[in-house]
């Protein structure tokens, strides 16, 4: 009995292997003119919003490690994001000052 579903067991996992090999392989990347624009909080966790504020050299490789996971193929832009680029930046005009959110950092991916 055993050997019956060992045999079967090892017969699924060839049966497998064999439909993944024959399926065709396809990379997911966006339209080659396609553009879009994300916004990274300055205190993500990585700790790379130096590299990416200072429009250094080390800013364009993280910049474009970004795109590349996202799906696209470099970064056009980086830098910190403008204040109108983000909700909650602008202030009422009598309102209390409030205090201020670090200024997240933007890249734009594509072309």
């Amino acid at each position: 009995m055993r050997r019956a579903v060992a045999l079967i067991g090892l017969f699924g996992i060839v049966g497998a292997g064999l439909s993944l090999s024959l399926l065709p392989i396809s990379k997911t990347s966006a339209a080659p003119n396609d553009q879009r624009t994300f916004l990274i909080p300055a205190s993500d966790g990585y700790g790379v919003a130096d590299c990416l504020a200072a429009k250094s050299e080390c800013g364009k490789i993280v910049a474009d490690a970004w795109c590349e996971a996202q799906g696209f193929a470099k970064a056009s832009a980086y830098g910190l994001a403008s204040r109108e680029d983000f909700t909650g930046s602008l202030s009422k005009a009598k309102a209390a000052p409030a205090a201020v959110p670090e200024q997240p950092l933007v890249i734009t991916c594509g072309g």
